[in-house]
């Protein structure tokens, strides 16, 4: 059965608003000074490479989990180019996901990485129709445990 989500924004000042997901969290938007915003919030187009961030993070991170790598430190970084037309969607997206751990399998990563490119994350999905999405990951070596941690 398809799983219903909500989210509601309710005006504060100008163009800040309050953002609600449907189990009550909340996050401020604005827009930029440049369109008549204060820059008091994130804006509708930052939250959705947001949320396509958080979505790959938590998938990559579950599947390393379970494939029982020594992760110690893990960051998803997006950035994104929009056309200059309206409705400016995104037509570019890149997607870095910096890994760091202890003996870190490469191929560990590449695999958690595709399944959630090509399959779990829905948000990669949506903007597949209208951007190209490109992927990098670094692997960072953490110093080995010492007999005092």
């Amino acid at each position: 059965m398809p799983q219903k989500k909500s989210s509601k924004v309710v005006l504060r000042d100008d163009l800040i608003f309050t953002g609600y997901s449907g189990n009550g969290y909340s996050i401020p938007l604005d827009a930029a000074k440049a369109f008549g915003g204060h820059d008091a919030g994130i804006s509708p187009m930052e939250l959705m490479l947001t949320a396509l961030a958080g979505c790959t993070a938590m998938d990559v991170i579950s599947i390393l989990r379970k494939k029982k790598q020594d992760v110690t430190g893990f960051e998803v970084q997006v950035e994104g180019v929009r056309t200059d037309e309206h409705p400016k969607v995104y037509t570019e997206v890149w997607v870095k996901f910096i890994v760091t751990g202890r003996d870190i399998n490469p191929q560990a990563v590449e695999r958690a990485v595709a399944l959630s490119r090509d399959t779990y994350c829905g948000v990669a999905a949506t903007l597949r129709h209208t951007a190209t999405m490109h992927y990098d990951i670094q692997i960072i070596n953490a110093e080995p445990e010492t007999e005092d941690e």
